[in-house]
């Protein structure tokens, strides 16, 4: 394996007392996080075209459709949360090691992008119960977004229009690539 190396990231106070829904202080592969908000990409081999990367992020997003959701799950065998399942994708296609928790990732230091704006790959956040952010899922166009929603369920393709996520929409960043 690799070593990471630290991409430079914004960090913010919140972000070390924050958790959320998705939280284990734990990056996707299981190793702890350099610092919350931290994002870490492997290096190696110069990476794909950016375009190429972006539709393999979202055709391995499609592929975990069925998945159990698992707190705390990150990998496909045993079971995704939402955190989980952006953390897989992102460090298993790009190499990219996001935070483990949706508010550590909504914390990341990368362009925030409108959400008329919106394109592939994009994350999408969403605040529940009237907390910080506490889901987090993967865009991939045409209005639809690939998540982990809840307990008992399975990972899913979702529309950002329908009523719940409309009225819980929290947020959109666009991680480099």
């Amino acid at each position: 394996m690799r070593a990471p190396r630290l991409i430079g990231v914004s960090v913010l106070l919140a972000s070390v007392l924050a958790g959320g829904a998705c939280a284990t202080g734990r990056t996707a592969g299981g190793v702890p996080a350099p610092f919350p908000g931290a994002v870490v990409r492997a290096t190696g081999a110069p990476a794909p075209r950016a375009s190429a990367v972006v539709a393999t992020v979202v055709e391995t997003a499609l592929a975990q459709r069925g998945a159990p959701y698992r707190l705390g799950g990150s990998e496909p065998q045993k079971g995704f949360d939402c955190s989980g399942l952006v953390g897989y994708v992102y460090r298993d296609v790009a190499g990219i090691l996001l935070p483990r928790s949706a508010e550590q990732i909504s914390q990341i230091d990368a362009p925030e992008i409108d959400r008329e704006r919106l394109g592939s790959g994009d994350l999408v956040f969403f605040r529940t119960h009237g907390r910080s952010t506490t889901h987090v899922g993967i865009f991939v166009g045409e209005g639809r977004f690939v998540h982990a929603p809840n307990e008992g369920g399975t990972v899913r393709l979702d529309r950002l229009d329908d009523k719940y996520w409309r009225d819980h929409f929290n947020g959109a960043k666009r991680i480099p690539l």
